[in-house]
């Protein structure tokens, strides 16, 4: 293939180093395993430079999940939730993910109960903000469970009592 990609056709080795000599340009083996070989008469140098910018540009692009963590235990103060709470719903409209850990001590084991009611309690409270993506699960003396955030402008909207009624 010449330089425009245009089809130059069937030429032997030598021919197509003088081509590309001629050129001023590189001949790129594109297609190896097909008989007769495809080359290409190409600017090597400056096709790595666009594909690096190209794959740069895609790179610049990706979104980097982040996941935050947040400790409670299962004897929480009706204060500290709502202060536990909030950073979650900070965490959350920032676009991170959090995992929720709660963490048992002595007795508190043998009632993970408390733990799973804890961590239904916090996700139906921050419901409109994010969903649950894993489950709560008990792994020794933690409890665990990671929320995310909704996904896009399809975020469900909370319609407010007194616009209802009416």
């Amino acid at each position: 293939m010449g330089a425009e990609g245009e089809q130059i056709g069937i030429v032997s080795i030598g021919e197509a180093m003088r081509l590309a000599q001629e050129a001023d340009l590189d001949l790129v083996e594109v297609a190896p395993t097909a008989r007769p070989p495809v080359c290409k008469l190409m600017d090597y140098g400056k096709f790595k430079y666009e594909s690096d910018q190209k794959r740069r540009e895609a790179r610049k692009n990706q979104v980097q999940t982040v996941i935050k963590e947040m400790k409670l235990r299962p004897k929480i103060d009706p204060h500290d939730y709502e202060t536990k709470k909030g950073h979650v719903v900070r965490f959350l409209k920032a676009g991170d993910k959090v995992k929720i850990t709660i963490m048992f001590r002595g007795r508190e084991q043998s009632r993970p109960e408390l733990g799973i009611r804890l961590l239904q309690r916090l996700s139906t409270d921050v419901a409109d903000l994010g969903y649950v993506e894993a489950q709560p699960k008990q792994d020794g003396r933690n409890m665990t469970m990671v929320m995310a955030p909704h996904k896009g402008p399809a975020k469900p909207q909370r319609i407010p009592e007194s616009a209802t009624q009416g």
